[in-house]
């Protein structure tokens, strides 16, 4: 009986330790957790007898070992815990069949619709690296670190783990145990963070590249050139400010996505906002003859951050300066549904429809070579996507070849119960 509240005991701290680890997103200690509930079924079930030594242990004894019924809080607990787990368990006998599993392991073999105990583990899946590592384990040899994919119901990476379950005693071997570990969201973020430094790496190494030319062509001799030294230095101020902006973008998308940017949003008055704006773009628009036009009515009225709006709306009005014709138009409007909608449309070239899915990414832009051209860092539009969302809205993009591009901003109204100008003006009018 003290061996079941052993049992009990490890397998109910491995638990908790896992359900913590989950919590916080620590993937690292999630993995040791497992481990220790896994730890916890072998020694419980060593303890308490369960598993017993012999010099011919078959397939049938280990199923009424593994199948005994057990009586009270412990069957009870060792059910949920194992089918609750976000890892899967899989457990096989010496003749590679499964005796054993959890759901998440019946999950991760979608294509089998009933109960996959007492099937072969090649009926399950033909994957070499899943039955290499539960063969290696019928050997005596624990694997880990198995990296396997499966493209059942989408692609998805796990972390195999596999050891041999041993027979008390002499140590025969009955089977293997493995746990399951989905690390698909982990591969997922690798493979943003490198493409995010190979990005970052790119945009920063053009301007450098300029400004170690200049400086060298400037230092051996043509500081003293009247006609190109000034242009030269130009330049180097030109590639210096896009490295700045660059840099500066970095830093608030990092900011933004790790939660450390904080919205404020109150009741604002939006024409007189979005006319600071128009004011500040009207130089590089007048340069190219573009109108911008406010066509906001003088109540309308949102409820956003003012600092994080003027953020969004800027750098749509300075991507559609940028992207539009010579002698084109900008309009701001302002439409109230079930939600506000800010819109800026421009009389530009338009963007392809294979474009669009990705154009709030970080880093992505239709003309590269353009786009670079005009000072564009990539960032912009992620900027106002995250910003957007940390509003409780979204921002959408619509465009047509030829014609132009309108980008959307969604806001939801003010809750109900906010201390705003709109809420109290709605009282006062009643």
């Amino acid at each position: 009986m003290g061996s079941r509240f052993l049992f009990i005991a490890v397998l109910g701290l491995a638990v908790v330790f896992t359900i913590v680890a989950v919590g916080f997103g620590f993937p690292n200690l999630v993995i040791a957790s497992g481990l220790g509930v896994l730890g916890g079924i072998i020694i419980g079930l060593a303890l308490s007898g369960r598993w017993v030594g012999g010099k011919s242990v078959n397939k049938g004894r280990l199923l009424r070992e593994l199948n005994r019924p057990v009586t009270g809080f412990s069957h009870k607990l060792l059910d949920i815990a194992i089918n609750e787990m976000r890892e899967g368990v899989l457990v096989i006998d010496a003749e590679m069949r499964v005796v054993a599993s959890n759901r998440a392991a019946r999950r991760v073999f979608s294509s089998v619709h009933d109960q996959i105990d007492s099937q072969r583990l090649t009926e399950l899946t033909r994957n070499p690296a899943i039955y290499d590592a539960f063969l290696d384990a019928l050997h005596g040899k624990e694997r880990g670190g198995v990296k396997v994919e499966t493209y059942e119901s989408g692609r998805r990476i796990f972390d195999l783990r596999v050891v041999p379950l041993r027979a008390t005693g002499r140590g025969e071997i009955l089977g293997a145990v493995a746990v399951l570990f989905d690390i698909t969201r982990l591969e997922r973020l690798e493979i943003v963070r490198q493409e995010f430094l190979s990005n970052v790496s790119h945009e920063l190494r053009t301007p450098l590249t300029s400004i170690m030319a200049l400086a060298e062509t400037l230092e051996t001799g043509a500081i003293n050139d009247q006609n190109n030294n000034r242009r030269f230095l130009s330049i180097i101020q030109k590639n210096a400010a896009r490295m700045q902006h660059l840099i500066d973008d970095i830093l608030e998308l990092s900011a933004i996505e790790a939660g450390n940017v904080r919205v404020n949003p109150e009741t604002i008055q939006l024409r007189s906002l979005v006319e600071e704006i128009v004011t500040t773009s009207s130089s590089p628009a007048a340069v190219r003859k573009i109108a911008i036009q406010n066509r906001i009515e003088a109540n309308a009225k949102v409820f956003a951050d003012p600092h994080r709006l003027i953020q969004m709306l800027t750098n749509l009005i300075d991507n559609a300066i940028k992207f539009n014709r010579d002698g084109g138009t900008i309009s701001i409007t302002f439409e109230r549904g079930d939600r506000d909608r800010i819109v800026v449309a421009d009389t530009g070239e338009g963007i392809p429809s294979q474009h669009l899915d990705r154009l709030f990414e970080r880093f992505y832009r239709v003309d590269r070579a353009r786009s670079r051209e005009l000072g564009g860092t990539g960032l912009g539009l992620a900027i106002v996507k995250h910003l957007a969302r940390a509003h409780g809205g979204e921002v959408t993009v619509a465009s047509q070849l030829g014609e132009g591009t309108q980008f959307t901003i969604e806001l939801p109204h003010a809750a109900v119960g906010e201390p705003s100008e709109l809420v109290v003006a709605a009282t006062s009018a009643k």
